[in-house]
């Protein structure tokens, strides 16, 4: 008899220890792909290691090779704790998935549709049956782009790029005649003419899962709302080259799931 419970207390030490449906201590942050997996992993470290040591739980960074494969993965929802993305999934997630809108980064932000500067063009109209390399669908700049080729019989020829940063390549290097990536992106680079930028949206913002505990998910959201306020947030913050999270709610972002129709899988 013993034996037995000496041998019950080892089996219950070594059983993994949950909340809900979520590991107890390890939370996974996922980050909308525009640009490459190592490059998303790289730049948002800072802030997984800081609500790591703020929350007392480990947060790791979640990348995706391109917006196809991280849309089939939203519409199971598994692993994703907590998502980093725009607007139009921000808003799917919350309609559609019961996700909570914990914080968003600070203004708006746009998509710019750039050339080279040895290939100005002045107008979208120039750039029907042209090339213009473009995320997938649906990710934001796919989606903003369809809507400036409204006309199914003068449309450019879309290529598709894993992310921003092959897509402005393609650009420099000639194979593309143009790119959409986001506004942000272009003071990046050397060389680029920008032809027009879509109206803007709220800034991305970050939102937990059903599964996620109600208190966790409160600390993390205190966590990057006071950030600006100490010495160890600032620094996380300059890493990521962003001013302050900031408070955020649902009606921010109603509404912009709808350019998601047409989308297979909406």
């Amino acid at each position: 008899m013993r034996y037995f419970f000496i041998s019950l207390v080892v089996c219950l030490l070594h059983l993994p220890v949950t909340t809900g449906n979520v590991l107890a201590g390890k939370y996974y942050l996922s980050v909308q792909p525009v640009l490459p997996p190592d490059q998303i992993e790289q730049s948002y470290r800072p802030l997984a290691n800081y609500l790591s040591r703020k929350t007392g739980h480990d947060f790791v960074v979640v990348s995706y090779r391109n917006f196809l494969t991280y849309w089939v993965k939203m519409q199971k929802s598994k692993d994703m704790h907590f998502v980093l993305d725009a607007a139009h999934f921000t808003d799917y997630r919350v309609q559609r998935k019961d996700y909570k809108v914990l914080a968003k980064l600070p203004d708006t932000v746009s998509f710019s549709v750039v050339t080279s500067e040895d290939n100005f063009v002045f107008e979208m109209e120039e750039l029907i049956s042209k090339r213009i390399a473009t995320m997938p669908s649906p990710g934001m700049g796919a989606v903003r782009l369809n809507e400036m080729f409204p006309n199914p019989v003068q449309l450019p020829f879309y290529i598709q790029s894993s992310n921003s940063v092959e897509a402005v390549n393609r650009v420099l290097d000639g194979s593309v005649d143009a790119a959409i990536i986001p506004s942000p992106l272009v003071g990046s680079f050397e060389g680029l003419n920008t032809v027009t930028s879509t109206e803007p949206v709220p800034h991305m913002a970050l939102s937990a899962s059903p599964e996620v505990p109600v208190d966790i998910a409160d600390s993390v959201r205190q966590a990057l709302i006071e950030a600006q306020n100490t010495e160890e947030g600032k620094q996380m913050l300059g890493e990521l080259n962003v001013e302050s999270f900031e408070e955020a709610s649902p009606d921010a972002y109603a509404g912009y799931a709808d350019l998601l129709e047409g989308v297979f899988g909406y």
